[in-house]
């Protein structure tokens, strides 16, 4: 009798011990110190329960993405961006560069063309001052000459500068109020020659072409 009653509390504290170690473990479980949540999995299944183990406690849903690897993203996609608008900005200025360098070059060619242009209307009057001299030089020296040998040099020019020679000498005498000479030296003159003169006179030609 003695005997059954030292077996029977053998077994209470047998089960006490159990219970106290499944408890600790759970605790512990609990506690972070173990991982026994999938060894009492069967019993949670029994009744109904899924177990909630540590790596379903921390991950109860996956991460849509990782958090480190977003903002990568978004620093690489705002990098993208920027690399993007530098380009644009580069081609635009290489095409205001292209525009100006032509506007220059157009620029410089019209500068170019008007410095020619005034060059050559500088030449044409000095060319004119320099033919105006000669001919009022040629006018004075004709009028001291006697009429045949300025009728003779006269002869000898061509048909223009004769008559340029001529409206001056008539200028000459008219603004100085006495008698111009180009009559009496036409006079000496062969007659078709002054027949042409008279002619272009006339006809107050603007070139040297007869």
């Amino acid at each position: 009798m003695a005997g059954s009653k030292g077996i029977g509390k053998t077994i209470v504290l047998l089960f006490l011990i159990i219970i106290l170690a499944l408890g600790g473990l759970l605790w512990f479980d609990y506690l972070g110190v173990v991982h026994v949540k999938s060894f009492f999995a069967p019993f949670y299944r029994l009744i109904g329960k899924e177990p909630q183990t540590s790596s379903t406690a921390t991950y109860s849903k996956p991460l849509t993405a990782d958090i480190d690897q977003d903002r990568l993203d978004k620093q690489r996609e705002s990098l993208n961006l920027f690399k993007e608008e530098l380009d644009k900005r580069d081609a635009d200025l290489s095409s205001a560069e292209k525009q100006n360098q032509q506007v220059a070059q157009e620029l410089q060619d019209r500068q170019k063309t008007e410095e020619e242009r005034e060059k050559t209307f500088n030449n044409e009057v000095k060319k004119y001052d320099d033919k105006e001299v000669n001919i009022v030089q040629i006018a004075q020296n004709l009028k001291g000459m006697p009429p045949k040998n300025a009728v003779a040099i006269l002869v000898a020019m061509d048909d223009q500068m004769v008559i340029d020679v001529l409206r001056k000498v008539e200028e000459e005498a008219k603004a100085a109020g006495t008698t111009s000479m180009v009559a009496y030296w036409l006079s000496l003159m062969p007659p078709d020659r002054a027949a042409q003169i008279q002619r272009k006179m006339a006809s107050k030609p603007e070139t040297l072409e007869n």
